[in-house]
């Protein structure tokens, strides 16, 4: 299944985008005349892409015959965290169909946890939501090469380095797969189906166990030179400060990440600054970023200061980067976003005094309303991308 010419990937991306349409809207929208719109959808309906749907609603006259992407369109997407697994399908048009999530410990290395992927994968087809897999797309929380499809001397994933999950995954699932930092993935989300649909230039900043930073610059995801472009957390805000998982000292995922929230927890919890982290250690032996999420919304002042000073720090990086992007939005997403508008608050009153103000003069920063999904609807847009895409013959992989 691939496609012929450099007109048939914008016609699938426009029907992905706004739906079923009519072949003239679609042949006007994309330069081609009548006679070779009608023969570039006959092909692309002989190859499995699309389908005829019926007919527009008619205002006086003949109606108009309608096409869409094919109902069989099927795309994995798999969103790998530090502590959790989602996989999902979708369809062409990047709706989910069927979501499976569970815990995981992304340090039990490579092997068991792409096991575990090939096995929600095998529920997910054996549920009879996936009549036939197109592609799948995978996001890690580290550096990846995208070129080689394998995450490169991640800071949190022991045994996973240049580990080829891109060809080890193609080969068990039988179909075509990408790996791309998680980051990225959402942000491709955002940029698809998100907030942030109709915005060229944009930044999407994921907090979670670490912190991450999706670039997108013309429409497409700025991936840099060797795949490492928006690797943010480990920007060092001092050279002070606690270690950071990456070995350096510091670093702003140090300070603010997912696991320097369960971190700072506990030190309250345990010094006696938080009564109800106190209290909510003992009733679950542990802490973590939502519990601070818990004891921010239930008035806790000791948890309130700790989003407070991670928005600041975090609102510090970002205005750096503001001044030398002059991004257009910047969207807040994952785990840790879920401190929602105190987080967004600081994080904005931050970045709007240390940046210039022409770089701020319409800039919204938003918070992801893909929530939970935004991963692995993000990592099927990856695969999707690549499916609908024109490649030479001789062109590399990916």
């Amino acid at each position: 299944m691939r496609v012929e010419n450099s007109h048939q990937p914008r016609i699938l991306a426009l029907l992905r985008t706004e739906g079923p349409l009519p072949p003239a809207a679609l042949g006007a929208r994309v330069g081609l005349s009548r006679s070779k719109i009608g023969q570039e959808l006959g092909r692309l309906e002989e190859l499995g892409f699309i389908e005829k749907a019926g007919h527009a609603a008619s205002s006086g006259g003949r109606p108009s015959g309608l096409v869409r992407l094919s109902s069989r369109l099927r795309f994995v997407g798999v969103d790998v965290g530090a502590t959790s697994l989602d996989v999902a399908v979708t369809d062409g048009r990047l709706s989910v169909l069927e979501h499976l999530a569970e815990p995981c410990d992304v340090r039990a290395g490579p092997e068991a946890v792409l096991d575990r992927v090939v096995e929600l994968v095998d529920r997910l087809r054996a549920s009879g939501t996936v009549p036939e897999l197109h592609g799948a797309g995978v996001g890690i929380p580290a550096p990846v090469s995208f070129l080689h499809g394998c995450a490169v001397t991640p800071p949190i994933m022991p045994g996973w380095d240049r580990y080829p999950v891109r060809d080890a995954l193609a080969e068990r699932l039988g179909c075509p797969v990408l790996v791309d930092n998680d980051a990225n993935t959402m942000a491709l989300a955002e940029s698809q189906v998100g907030l942030a649909r109709a915005v060229p230039d944009f930044l999407f900043v994921k907090l979670g166990t670490g912190i991450g930073c999706g670039v997108v610059a013309g429409r497409q995801v700025h991936r840099g030179g060797t795949g490492s472009a928006g690797d943010i957390g480990h920007i060092a805000l001092e050279d002070a400060g606690p270690v950071c998982a990456c070995g350096r000292t510091g670093c702003l995922e140090a300070w603010f990440g997912g696991a320097a929230l369960a971190r700072d927890a506990h030190a309250l919890a345990a010094d006696g600054g938080s009564r109800l982290l106190a209290d909510r250690l003992a009733q679950h032996g542990e802490l973590s970023a939502r519990d601070v999420s818990w004891a921010l919304a239930s008035g806790d002042p000791a948890a309130l200061e700790l989003v407070r000073r991670g928005g600041q720090r975090l609102g510090r990086v970002l205005s750096g980067l503001v001044n030398f992007f002059n991004p257009s939005m910047i969207v807040v997403g994952g785990g840790v976003a879920g401190l929602g508008h105190t987080l967004l608050a600081e994080v904005r009153s931050e970045l709007y005094r240390r940046s210039t103000p022409l770089a701020t003069s319409d800039l919204p920063v938003v918070l992801s309303e893909l929530g939970g999904a935004a991963g692995v609807v993000g990592a099927a847009g990856l695969i999707s991308d690549r499916v609908f895409a024109y490649r030479h013959p001789d062109s590399p992989t990916p």
